[in-house]
């Protein structure tokens, strides 16, 4: 099974950027996107063999999740237990086997001026995973907006305590972690350097590989014997991230 998740920043705007031919040849079982920032109608993108699910933000041109699904789910719910809807952050998917919960995590912003905010979608979101990980197992991806540990980042030191990499943020998921979840990148390349998924618009960062890995496939630690392979594909371009992956086996 092949799950896809990707930050488009604009779903309209990636479109253009050749979005269709890397959706076809990556033919995922699951294709999940995060930042579609538009209302379901305003998207000509309807492949066949696909079941469709979009969640848009109230307010026009911002956030917005989507899930394209070759198997019809059990149940979609929007929102976090009936919360956190307004902004169109998160879908979540339940199988025979399994959750599968797309999520884009509000961005603290600078000087972390929505940092209280953040923190209590961290901890809903949290005890939401843990609850569904008490029935069947869980796969949780998308743009989750930190990057844990210094190797998840180019430059650590001068963005200590901004946005995306506060202690605040590092702390909540460390503590996602040791709720019985796994980082699948991580724990299978525990090591490895220089492998990002997100590069600012600025300064020629993605030509210079001064990323950060923000966005993420977490599963519940029982998963993780199917875990065949988790991916970061960086060559892939439309987007100032580029899409992750989860290979299960």
């Amino acid at each position: 099974m092949k799950l896809i998740s990707w930050n488009v920043n604009g779903f309209r705007a990636c479109l253009k950027k050749g979005f269709e031919d890397f959706f076809g040849a990556a033919d995922a079982d699951i294709f999940c996107l995060q930042e579609t920032k538009m209302q379901p109608e305003q998207a000509d993108f309807s492949p066949e063999g696909y079941f469709k699910y979009f969640n848009s933000a109230e307010k026009k041109g911002y956030s917005g999740t989507a899930v394209y699904t070759k198997q019809e789910p059990l149940a979609v719910t929007f929102g976090i237990n009936g919360r956190h809807t307004d902004e169109g952050r998160v879908i979540t998917c339940e199988y025979e086997d399994f959750y599968f919960v797309c999520c884009y995590v509000p961005n603290a912003q600078d000087e972390l001026k929505r940092i209280d905010y953040r923190m209590q979608f961290e901890d809903d979101m949290r005890e939401y995973l843990v609850s569904l990980d008490k029935k069947k197992p869980v796969i949780y991806t998308g743009d989750l907006n930190v990057a844990h540990e210094e190797i998840d980042l180019k430059n650590p030191k001068p963005n200590m305590g901004k946005a995306g990499f506060s202690d605040q943020e590092r702390g909540k998921m460390t503590e996602l972690l040791s709720a019985g979840f796994a980082d699948t990148f991580r724990r299978l390349y525990p090591d490895l350097t220089g492998v990002y998924s997100w590069w600012s618009y600025r300064f020629n960062s993605r030509a210079n590989n001064a990323g950060w890995r923000i966005d993420y496939f977490i599963v519940s630690d029982r998963l993780m014997d199917r875990v065949e392979d988790s991916l970061i594909l960086t060559d892939i371009e439309g987007s100032d991230h580029c899409p992750v992956g989860l290979i299960l086996k």
